[in-house]
This record gives structure tokens, C-alpha cells and sequence, in this order.
């Protein structure tokens, strides 16, 4: 694509409720959404010293999130056969993701033990050695991506290990013309033993996206030499239509290579920001498919700016609640109707 034109910028004042288009709540019969990546448990430390498992992991909330908004997502990646499996397999069943993509695995799950500050941020060490998380293997993800998908979404924890990492990088490098891809890098340090190596494996697997949903301390700990909205922009001269830089306020700076655009995060009351990005990007993506647009019509700002107002919303009524638990929400002619 080519994209040519003066930077204009403009500002979008608050989060409404939906975008404007309408267009069906589901896609249409073999036309499915993939999530690729993984799942996970949680164990939060809360602020009284009770350690409580919530279920999680970027890729799973992504999955839960799309499927909360009535899309039937189809969730990639290996889950255990241990209780805690059985139990994301349970959750991501009952928000209406599809299973057809889970590959079972006799390791322990994957955990991370999670501390909330006192402003609701949240700080993950992950245990992953030896566990059914990064076992996923190019064939098997192959083999579970629907035909004709009509969008993928990758990253997180899914990019930073092998030999997952090169699995879903193959998806993204197999994706059709058709099958528009969003990539949450969701970079989280300490994770990972060679740091440049899935830094770069990172970026050229951005290079391959359609949009690219990050946060700016995801762009500070791939690009720490520039600020995050330099590497915003020197990203779109690479490869992508759209970018979405999240901040740690939960404000959203939409990019494209001729416009910009700032969405100020929606007033709630915060009990912990844990998936809220996930929650984010995955949204996005839904409301996007939900109004029946694809890779081609990425060109259109103002209904990427108002398909961003929708994600918003859906990640602010995350932080509503303890844990990555996005709301429900069905779609009624063009409006999304939000409920728990």
C-alpha cells in the first residue's frame, strides 16, 4: 500500500460507546478469528497478603474478550491436562471461544505470581520452565489456523518463547490476503534469556502486521533510543497501517502513516489495570470485524478512531473489575450494548 500525505492531527475528546457503522456481530461462516499464544494462571497478590489464581495470559484474554463480544474466536496454543488447564479451557469455553485450536499437553500449566501496587499497576514474574505453554510447534499451529481466516491476533508471551514463538511467527508469515493481522508485542521483562534475539524477532513480525496495538513501555523496551511515538512512526514506514500506542493513564494515540489522533481513556473507577490492554487490542480487533471491515478499509481514519473509542471502553470497564474479566457486550443494529 502506498500512503502519501501531510501528518494531521487531530483530538478525539472522549470514549463513546460504539462506532457508528453497522454491520453483523459475528463473521460470516468460515470466516473465523484466530487468537494464537497463550494461557496462563495468575497468582495475584492482593493488597491484604491473600495470594488468589486468576486465570490469564495475554492471548487468553484476548480470546476471552473477543468472545464476550459475541465473535467465536478460535484460541491456538498449548493447555495443559492438569486442573488448572482443565479450569482456562473451562473459561475460555464459557466466554465463547472455540476449542478446535487447543492443542492438550501432559506438562504442568504455565503461572506467573502477580503484585498490584497501590495504584492498580500490576508486576508479573512468569514460571515457564517445563511447563505446556511454549511446547506449541509450527506444525501443530498450521494445523489448528482456520481457512480463510478473516483476522489473526498474536503476541505476548507467544512471541517470546521457543519453539512457540517461531510457530506463530509462521502463522504471520502464512496469513492470506484476505486474513488481517494484529500483533500485541505485550513485552514483558525478565521473560526472556536473549533479549535481542526476540526483540528482532518482534520487530519483524510487527513489519508483517496490519495493526500493531503497544503500549509505550512496550515501545520503550524494544526501542529504548527513541521515544515511543518515534517508534510509532518509523514502524508505519515498515509495514503496518495503523498503529495504537496505549499509555499507563489508559489514553490511546491513534497513528497512521498521513493521520493522528489522541482518545482519552473513559472515567472508571479502578480496581486493578490487569488485561486492560489485552482487553484493548483484542476489542478492537472484534468491533472492527463486527462492522464488517477488513484489511482493505484501514485506510479509513475516522473509522479506525472510532473503532478505538469502542476498544477503549471495553479495556475501561476491565479495570472495573479484579482480574482480566472484560465485560459482555452483544451488538444491536450499529450499537454495542455493554453488560457484565
Amino acid at each position: 500500500m502506498v500512503r502519501r500525505g501531510q501528518q494531521q492531527s487531530i483530538n478525539v475528546p472522549g470514549a463513546a460507546a460504539s462506532p457508528s457503522r453497522s454491520g453483523g456481530a459475528v463473521p460470516q461462516a468460515g470466516r473465523a478469528i484466530a487468537v494464537a499464544g497463550e494461557a496462563i494462571v495468575d497468582f495475584v497478590l492482593e493488597s491484604s497478603g491473600r495470594t488468589t489464581p486468576h486465570l490469564g495470559g495475554g492471548s487468553f484474554n484476548a480470546a476471552r474478550t473477543l468472545g464476550r463480544l459475541g465473535l467465536r474466536p478460535v484460541f491456538i496454543g498449548r493447555v495443559s491436562s492438569d486442573r488448572y488447564g482443565r479450569a482456562l479451557r473451562g473459561a475460555l469455553e464459557e466466554s465463547g471461544v472455540s476449542l478446535d485450536g487447543v492443542i492438550a499437553s501432559d506438562a504442568p500449566t504455565t503461572f506467573a505470581r502477580v503484585e498490584v501496587d497501590g495504584d492498580g499497576a500490576a508486576n508479573c514474574r512468569l514460571y515457564i520452565e517445563g511447563t505446556s505453554m511454549a511446547g506449541l510447534l509450527p506444525a501443530e499451529a498450521r494445523a489448528a489456523m482456520p481457512e480463510r481466516a478473516v483476522a489473526l491476533h498474536v503476541g505476548g508471551l507467544g512471541l517470546a518463547v521457543e519453539p512457540q514463538a517461531s510457530a506463530i511467527a509462521t502463522l504471520v508469515r502464512d496469513a492470506g490476503p484476505e486474513t488481517l493481522v494484529l500483533v500485541d508485542p505485550n513485552c514483558r521483562d525478565g521473560v526472556v534469556r536473549r533479549r535481542t534475539a526476540h526483540c528482532d524477532r518482534l520487530r519483524d513480525v510487527m513489519c508483517l502486521a496490519d495493526v500493531v496495538k503497544a503500549s509505550e513501555e512496550d515501545f520503550a523496551y524494544l526501542d529504548p533510543g527513541r521515544t515511543p511515538h518515534q517508534t510509532a512512526r518509523a514502524l508505519l514506514e515498515r509495514g503496518p497501517a495503523v498503529v495504537l500506542l496505549t499509555n499507563g493513564s489508559c489514553d490511546v494515540t491513534v497513528l497512521t502513516a498521513r493521520y493522528e489522533g489522541l482518545i482519552e481513556a473513559p472515567f472508571v473507577d479502578v480496581v486493578d489495570t490487569v488485561g486492560a490492554g489485552d482487553a484493548f487490542g483484542a476489542a478492537w480487533l472484534g468491533g472492527w470485524v463486527a462492522d464488517g471491515l477488513g484489511r482493505q478499509d484501514l485506510g479509513d481514519f475516522d473509522a479506525v478512531v472510532r473503532t478505538a473509542e469502542f476498544a477503549s471502553v471495553v479495556a475501561a470497564r476491565t479495570c472495573e473489575r479484579a482480574g482480566a474479566e472484560p465485560p459482555r457486550a452483544a451488538k444491536v443494529d450499529a450499537e454495542w450494548c455493554l453488560e457484565w
